[in-house]
C-alpha cells in the first residue's frame, strides 16, 4: 500500500474538516452511557447526517449504495472524525460495521436493495445473535434450531451477549437448520425481526452500569425464507465473513481513539510528576510503538480487503489478537497515570478500563484468534 496522500486525498481531508468543525457544535448533548433508547436516537441521527453529506458507508461499494471510496481516504475519514471528536458509530455498529458489509458481499440484489440503504440512512438498527448460553466461545456448537415450513423458517432456541438487542429492528442470527450434519454444516445465516412474534429481550447489566447486551429468547418465531443470506447449511461460510469484517475492519476507529487516549495519557503524566519515572516512560512509549504499528496493519488490512473484493482476510485475527490486549494495557497505564483518586472521579475512564477488559473475548476470544493464525496463516497442525 503507497502511504504518501495524493492531493486529491488531501483535498478529500480538508473538506471533511470543513465540514465536521461546521457540523459538530450543533449536535445536542450526548446521551447518558445507561441511556440506550436515547443514545440510538443519537446515534442514528448522527448517521443521518453523514448520509445527507455523502459521507455514509464511504468504503462500501457503489453498487451496495456506498461512496467507493480509496482504502486512503477512509482511512482520512477515521483519522479525522475521531480526532475531531465526532460520535462513533455505537448502536449502529453492527448494521454498518459487519452485518451490512456482509450482505453487501453475500446477498442477492433484493436482499441488497432491502436492508442496505436503511442502515446507511440511520433508519434502522441490528443487533448480532451469534452466542449462545451453553455454547461459550465455540460458536460451531449452536444449538437455536430452525424447522422449514413452507415458505418460512420456524426458530427457537436462546441467544445470549446480543449486541443491542434491546433497540434493535433487525437481528443477523445463526440457526441450525440440519441438525443431523456436521457442526460446522448445517447452519443457516438469518435477518430476523426483532419485532415477529416470539422473541423477548432480557437486557443483562454490564459491570459499567450499561445494558448493550441482552439475552433473546425465541419461541417458534417465524423467519420468512428470503431472508437467509446464501444457500441453506452454509451459513458456517457466511459467518465467515462476518467475522471476517468484524475482526479485520471493524476495530479501526478505535486504533485512532486509542493512539489519543495514549497521547492525552503522556501529557497527564508531565503535568501530574509521574513523567518522572523512567518505567512508566518506557511503558508507554512501548505502547505507542504498538498502537503505531497497530495502525500500519490497519491500513495493510483495509487496502487488502479492497483488493480481495471487499471482504477481509485472516490478517484480521492477527489484528484483533495484539489489539485486544494492547488496549487492556493501556487502560492499565491509564490506571498508573491518573490514580485511583482520578479514576474514581472520572467515570469516562472508568467505563472504558471497564470495557477494555472484554475485548480479548469479543469478536472470538484470544484463544481462538490463536488457533486462527496458527493453522489458517502459519499452516501448523490442528491441536489435539
Amino acid at each position: 500500500m503507497d502511504l504518501a496522500h495524493a492531493p486529491e486525498e488531501e483535498d478529500f481531508r480538508a473538506r471533511l474538516r470543513a465540514w465536521l468543525a461546521k457540523v459538530l457544535p450543533t449536535l445536542p448533548a450526548k446521551p447518558a452511557a445507561t441511556d440506550w433508547p436515547g443514545r440510538r436516537a443519537y446515534d442514528t441521527a448522527w448517521q443521518r447526517m453523514l448520509y445527507d453529506a455523502g459521507y455514509a458507508g464511504l468504503h462500501w461499494p457503489r453498487d451496495a449504495g456506498g461512496q467507493g471510496a480509496t482504502p486512503t481516504q477512509h482511512l482520512i475519514f477515521l483519522e479525522e472524525t475521531e480526532r475531531a471528536g465526532a460520535p462513533y458509530v455505537g448502536a449502529g455498529f453492527v448494521g454498518l460495521l459487519h452485518a451490512g458489509p456482509t450482505i453487501a458481499a453475500e446477498g442477492t440484489a433484493e436482499q441488497r436493495a432491502r436492508w442496505l440503504p436503511p442502515i446507511l440512512r440511520g433508519e434502522e438498527v441490528w443487533c448480532q445473535g451469534f452466542s449462545e448460553p451453553d455454547a461459550g466461545s465455540d460458536l460451531a456448537a449452536l444449538r437455536t434450531k430452525a424447522v422449514r415450513d413452507g415458505d418460512s423458517y420456524v426458530v427457537s432456541g436462546a441467544k445470549i451477549w446480543t449486541s443491542h438487542a434491546e433497540v434493535a429492528d433487525w437481528c443477523e442470527l445463526l440457526v441450525r437448520t440440519d441438525p443431523e450434519a456436521p457442526r460446522h454444516r448445517g447452519i443457516s445465516w438469518l435477518a430476523m425481526p426483532m419485532d415477529a412474534p416470539g422473541v423477548t429481550v432480557r437486557p443483562l447489566r454490564t459491570l459499567a452500569g450499561s445494558t448493550e447486551f441482552a439475552e433473546v429468547f425465541l419461541d417458534e418465531v417465524r423467519v420468512p425464507v428470503s431472508h437467509r443470506l446464501g444457500a441453506e447449511n452454509d451459513g458456517w461460510r457466511v459467518t465467515m465473513v462476518t467475522l471476517s469484517f468484524e475482526r479485520g475492519t471493524a476495530f479501526v476507529g478505535e486504533v485512532v481513539a486509542c493512539r489519543r487516549v495514549l497521547g492525552a495519557l503522556a501529557r497527564t503524566a508531565r503535568a501530574n510528576g509521574r513523567w518522572d519515572d523512567a518505567v512508566l516512560r518506557r511503558r508507554l512509549g512501548r505502547l505507542s510503538a504498538d498502537f503505531a504499528a497497530l495502525w500500519r496493519l490497519t491500513q495493510w488490512n483495509v487496502s487488502a480487503a479492497q483488493r480481495g473484493g471487499g471482504v477481509p482476510g485472516t490478517g484480521g485475527s492477527v489484528f484483533k489478537l495484539r489489539y485486544s490486549h494492547a488496549r487492556q494495557e493501556l487502560y492499565d497505564a491509564a490506571a498508573e497515570v491518573l490514580g485511583a483518586g482520578a479514576l474514581d472521579a472520572d467515570q469516562e475512564w472508568v467505563a472504558d478500563r471497564l470495557s477494555s477488559l472484554s475485548y480479548t473475548i469479543a469478536a472470538g476470544t484470544s484463544q481462538i484468534q490463536q488457533n486462527i493464525v496458527a493453522e489458517r496463516i502459519l499452516g501448523l497442525p490442528k491441536g489435539r
